[in-house]
């Protein structure tokens, strides 16, 4: 080869190691992008815990069109974070933009947190539900006969953590199973929203939840719980889109919340008559507070009717409704079994009312194994006080059980305007007894005047002591 060739031939393979470094180097440099974190700024928030690691949705190939399905990305972003568990815990950020997703579950020492923008949109396609057990302090489902399916944010068995976000939305898409509930097309239960079971340290905070196609926020067997600052809104005519219903729970404390619901906007449970009696959880050590509920055909703060684990030392305080149809009503029924009592109630304030206090010991619904008859609920040391409402039909319809009367009713300081459509008896009282003190309308003759200033609790339960932390993510 002369020494031109020669030149030539190693010039020119030259080139083409050059060109293939050059090419290696951009695929490097593509393979080692900065994860999608880095578009974001950064931010801090409140927690009652932080976390050492971060990671982005985008960074497990998540894209945010509203269109394209994300499930596995969520699933594969948690299962990734789980490992830190043990070293600092994780959170996972769900940047601006329109995540489509079925069902996806939690880790442990685990925040999930929703920018400002983000939108987390729940599948109406049934195959992206999973479908579990019937919960054991039931035994059935009401709604249909097959199971039920997996909330879309579903948890068991976790500890320390955290939903939440700068006012970040999750939507339900309801419509669809609204649809298919009312034509009685389906055979298992509604997903809720956010369900967490056998759970303790439980943070839900900071963001808007819409169009939940059952319950919203449902935790259940768990303690340690905040839920505060949701916006939680459902259309008035859709049932069983309850706001916030912790089950079978201890240590909770759910304040600041604005609902707009077709079912309660709150309701406190513990289980379905034998069911709910064997299993024997209660829900207890219970504070809601700065609570503003809409819900025409339903309570503000329901007690029960599921309430055959217990439901004991419920403190409701500085709670507001309109256009509602009763304020803290009791449900119960023969069968149930259990009890309700120490229930303390202060500071109502009611506008557009149907009832202001409503108890009942003769709500129907039962297993499908039918109830034993002599599980006879025990009703006592019911304590409402300071309340204003305005353009109520009905001041009070208070009705124990004939043989089981509801004892230790105890109302004071009650000014009631009543509408033009009001009833000839603004009180109907049976089986009942207790007192009461300066109410407007006099009340039934099963409450007798007496000067007395019903109790309310000047301790604090332990959810109160609980600090928040300062968190951040840094981008």
């Amino acid at each position: 080869m002369s020494h031109q060739n020669m030149k030539s031939a190693i010039f020119g393979n030259s080139y083409v190691i050059c060109v293939i470094s050059i090419v290696l180097i951009l695929v490097s440099l593509a393979e080692c992008r900065e994860p999608s974190s880095i578009k974001l700024n950064s931010f801090d928030y409140h927690a009652i815990n932080c976390r050492k690691h971060n990671a982005v949705l985008t960074d497990f190939g998540a894209v945010g069109d509203g269109k394209t399905l994300n499930t596995k990305a969520f699933n594969s972003a948690i299962t990734n974070l789980s490992q830190y568990a043990n070293d600092g815990g994780a959170q996972l950020i769900v940047p601006p933009g329109k995540w489509l997703t079925g069902s996806f579950n939690l880790t442990s020492h685990f925040t999930l947190f929703l920018q400002k923008g983000a939108v987390i949109l729940a599948s109406q396609d049934e195959s992206e539900w999973p479908k579990l057990s019937f919960l054991p302090s039931y035994g059935r489902e009401k709604d249909a006969p097959d199971g039920r399916f997996s909330s879309l944010i579903f948890g068991t068995n976790l500890t320390d953590v955290v939903i939440t976000g700068n006012n970040g939305t999750i939507d339900g898409q309801g419509s669809t199973w609204w649809d298919k509930f009312q034509k009685k097309q389906l055979k298992i239960t509604r997903p809720y929203m956010i369900e967490i079971m056998y759970s303790d340290q439980i943070q839900i905070s900071n963001l808007t939840l819409i169009n939940s196609p059952n319950w919203f926020v449902h935790p259940i067997y768990s303690s340690n719980i905040i839920i505060n600052r949701l916006t939680i809104l459902a259309p008035v005519d859709v049932p069983n889109t309850d706001g916030i219903d912790p089950d079978s729970c201890t240590n909770v404390l759910i304040e600041d919340n604005y609902i707009v619901s077709g079912d309660d906007c709150i309701a406190i449970k513990s289980g379905l008559d034998g069911y709910g009696i064997k299993v024997g959880k209660p829900s207890q050590k219970i504070i809601v507070r700065r609570l503003t509920c809409i819900s025409p055909k339903s309570a503000m703060v329901a007690l029960g009717s599921e309430m055959s684990g217990g439901i004991q030392d419920i403190r409701i305080e500085d709670i507001t409704a309109i256009n509602t149809e009763s304020a803290v009503r009791i449900k119960t029924a023969v069968g149930r079994g259990a009890y309700v009592k120490d229930i303390f109630v202060k500071g109502m304030n009611l506008n557009t009312m149907k009832y202001v206090f409503w108890m009942t010991g003769a709500y129907k619904s039962h297993a499908e194994n039918g109830f034993d008859p002599k599980a006879l609920p025990k009703i006592s040391g019911i304590n409402y006080r300071d309340i204003i409402a305005k353009n109520v039909t009905i001041a009070g319809q208070l009705d124990g059980i004939s043989n089981d009367p509801f004892t230790g009713i105890c109302i004071s300081n009650v000014t009631i305007e009543m509408s033009a459509q009001k009833n000839n008896l603004p009180w109907n009282c049976t089986d009942v007894s207790g007192v009461a003190s300066n109410a407007v309308p006099k009340p039934c003759d099963m409450l007798p005047e007496k000067k007395i200033e019903c109790p309310f609790p000047t301790d604090k339960l332990p959810i109160e002591n609980v600090q928040f932390k300062t968190c951040n993510f840094q981008s």
